[in-house]
């Protein structure tokens, strides 16, 4: 049975999370989805989900590809290994050839654990949804107001 690991904040939830999951399923008989804790987010991007850890996790739980839905309270990828035993991690190709995942790569080779690059998604991520999100809200602050009123 190939066992699948992916990891994510998952915040503002896209089509872009969808095709990373869905693909890196596709590839595997049982998917393991890691969430970022919001503990993590704030010390990894100095910011707060918009979107609390609960509530991401429910979002990813509820998909038909994820299979178990984890923590990720770090980014050591080989004591996530260590847990949950994977033969592949997914990651999205954005990542291929950093020093981060260069290191990965070099650390899960003796493991036996195949790093797979799953096409990025263009266009889309949680922080250009957010910035859209800030645009509307600064460009229409009296129309807000009105509505939450």
């Amino acid at each position: 049975m190939v066992i699948g690991y992916t990891t994510g904040v998952y915040d503002m939830f896209h089509i872009g999370h969808l095709n990373i999951i869905r693909r890196a399923k596709e590839q595997c008989d049982y998917l393991i989805v890691g969430v970022s804790t919001d503990e993590l987010v704030q010390h990894e991007k100095n910011k707060t989900p918009v979107i609390p850890y609960d509530e991401r996790v429910a979002i990813v739980a509820s998909l038909k590809y994820v299979d178990r839905v984890v923590p990720q309270s770090d980014k050591n990828k080989v004591g996530a290994w260590e847990k949950y035993h994977f033969n592949k991690m997914f990651v999205g190709d954005d990542w291929k050839g950093t020093d981060a995942w260069n290191r990965f790569e070099e650390q899960f080779k003796p493991l036996g654990v195949e790093i797979v690059y799953l096409p990025h998604t263009s266009g889309i991520s949680s922080t250009q949804l957010t910035g859209v999100i800030k645009n509307i809200l600064d460009e229409h602050p009296h129309d807000i107001e009105k509505n939450i009123m």
